[in-house]
Formats: structure tokens, sequence, C-alpha cells
């Protein structure tokens, strides 16, 4: 599950306790939540592994404990008010401290205004949106108390652009450019007390999630970055890596494009 990443620990991340929402990846292969918890306890840190299924959580963290690592797997439902807080009661219980949270949980409902169903949008807001705003409110006590903690965001360059030539992703889309502002509100409200807050703008990443495209759904994606490669996961968590790390201290309220310049980068007409 482990093969392919990229780079060696190097003790950036040493003390620090961090939660990650979604980590275990849903199918075979490295998704972008699994990559952070793998590259969080490389570094150091001590990785509560949050899924509401308890037995990926637990294969994530005996293949990080077999690294050497440290990680706890939770099985919990981060939507639920009660779950959320019960995920940050565990931590605090068996490390002292919350110093990370990565709200890496997320799910799409195709459609447009037209054609979504409201048990789509609601779902998607609920998993999208609500999990962040439950488990923000569930860790900030314990950060202000410490003076101090960093919360990264995990959204989508569907959030900041609109894209064509699909069946339509209007929840999805909402969604992630909600995680945007969610993001920027926090770095706002909690810098005065030492907290900050990021948010990856992940691209066309090849993980689980999207191993329905297929090879040719794959290739699209590719030759659509400017740098003509495909990310992965890996990439991901080496970003938030830096975001949960000291050498990203001065660094609050960003949103940091893993896209391979897909947001930046156009070419001229031919």
């Amino acid at each position: 599950m482990i093969a392919g990443n990229r780079g060696g620990g190097m003790g950036r991340l040493d003390g620090k306790v961090a939660i990650v929402t979604g980590a275990a990846s849903r199918a075979e292969g490295v998704g972008n939540g699994a990559a952070a918890a793998i590259l969080f306890a490389r570094e150091g840190a001590r990785v509560v592994l949050v899924n509401r299924s308890a037995a990926r959580a637990e294969a994530l963290a005996e293949a990080i404990r077999a690294e050497g690592g440290s990680a706890l797997a939770v099985a919990a439902d981060v939507g639920e008010e009660a779950d959320a807080a019960r995920v940050a009661q565990v931590a605090l219980e068996r490390f002292g401290r919350i110093d990370v949270l990565h709200n890496n949980v997320g799910i799409g409902a195709a459609g447009t205004p037209e054609t979504v169903t409201m048990q789509g949008w609601e779902m998607v807001f609920r998993t999208n949106l609500t999990t962040a705003l439950l488990c923000c409110r569930a860790v900030l006590p314990a950060m202000r108390a410490q003076g101090g903690g960093a919360i990264i965001n995990v959204s989508s360059i569907a959030g900041m652009t609109g894209l064509s030539g699909s069946a339509g992703a209007v929840a999805y889309t909402t969604t992630k450019a909600g995680l945007q502002g969610f993001t920027l509100s926090i770095a706002a409200d909690y810098a005065s007390h030492g907290i900050r807050a990021n948010c990856i703008v992940v691209g066309t990443v090849n993980t689980p999630m999207v191993a329905h495209l297929g090879e040719e759904g794959r290739e699209r994606r590719r030759r659509g970055v400017p740098l003509q490669s495909e990310g992965t996961g890996w990439d991901v968590g080496h970003a938030a890596v830096y975001l949960a790390s000291d050498e990203a201290r001065w660094v609050t309220g960003v949103m940091l494009p893993i896209d391979g310049g897909f947001l930046a980068v156009r070419a001229w007409p031919r």
C-alpha cells in the first residue's frame, strides 16, 4: 500500500499530534488522506486516523506502525457532532494535545442545478462542509489552550474554476468553494491565538477516488495539465506536511494549488 512514495522523514513534525479525517483510501492505491497520514507519521507526528470504516483505518494504522510510525485508528462519522467531539477527546486522552487537523473528507454527486437531487445536494454539503465545521469546533478549544495549531482543509480546483464537459457537479463545486471561504474565516478569527488555517486546492491527481475514469480518462486529464504529468496523493501529502510544520509558521489563509499549473497557466489560442 505504501510503495511508490517519495522521500523519507526528517523530523519536521516531531512532537506533534495530527488528526486526519477520511484518512484511509476507499480502494486500492494511496489517496490524498492516506498519503498525508503516512507522511505526517514519517515526519515524526503521532497520527489519529479517522474513518467511518474501522477496518480501513486500522489497516492504514498497521501499515504506518510497520514503518516505525505512531498511529491510532478511530472509527467515526465526523458529520455527527458527537463523533467529531469524540475524536478530539480520544486524541487528547491518548496524546495530550492536538497540533494539526487535516480535513480530508470529501465526496461528489452528479448534477446541475436542474438535475441534482436534494438528497445528493444535502449529502455532499454534510460530507464536504459540515464535517470540517464539526471537526474544527471539536479541536479549536484545545489548540487555543495550548497556544496554537494548524488546520488544513482539502479543496479542489473545481471550487475555483468552472469546469466544462462533464455531467455537472454543482454540489461538489459549491462545497469546495465553500471550504475556501471557511478556511479564510478560521484564519481571520483565530490568528490571534496562534492558530493557522490553510487550504490545499487539489488538481487532477490520480487517486482511488477517480479510478472509475479509466486509462482514457486519466490521459485526457493529464493532457489538460500544463506540466503534462499526472499528480498523485503524494504530491498533496507533501504539501500538507509543509502546512502542518513550523516551516509554515507565518503562513495562514492561503489557498495552495497542487495542480501542475492548471489554475495559473493558460496556453495561447492556436
